[in-house]
């Protein structure tokens, strides 16, 4: 089966277990005011670890370096961002563990394959060199 599709239906009806358990238990009130409450301070979190991604951003392109991280870092808070504003506790929870700095890199690292990212030094089989054709005019020079 496909996996967006998995996605698709399994979220929300993981979302709607989940209200329905936390409702019963602290109320549908306060539930929905925990799901606002986590959806403000998550956003509000998410923008301020935006800015300390930004200002490092900066400081690697001031040191000449490709800020290769702060990028992925950047979309991935602008992803938290989005599951955090996206109602429901299950996108909440990890919203909330990928604004967190540390919870991010080992997220980061499980779904960035790093040998990708390394340079292979491998033998190579071959001699890099140019050529000219010379006429036959020119065989006679040499």
């Amino acid at each position: 089966m496909n996996t967006a599709l998995i996605l698709i239906i399994g979220i929300p009806l993981i979302e709607i277990y989940l209200f329905i358990k936390i409702g019963s238990q602290i109320g549908a009130f306060n539930t929905v005011l925990l799901i606002l409450t986590t959806a403000i301070a998550g956003v509000a979190y998410a923008r301020y670890e935006g800015f300390n991604t930004l200002k490092s951003g900066m400081s690697q392109l001031i040191k000449n370096e490709i800020p290769i991280y702060e990028i992925i870092s950047g979309a991935t808070l602008a992803f938290a961002a989005f599951l955090l504003i996206f109602p429901g506790f299950a996108t909440d929870m990890f919203g909330i563990l990928l604004v967190i700095p540390i919870t991010r890199k080992v997220i980061l690292g499980i779904f960035i394959n790093k040998k990708k990212y390394e340079k292979k030094s491998k033998k190579k089989n071959y001699i890099d060199g140019e050529f000219e054709e010379l006429g036959e005019d020119d065989d006679k020079k040499i």
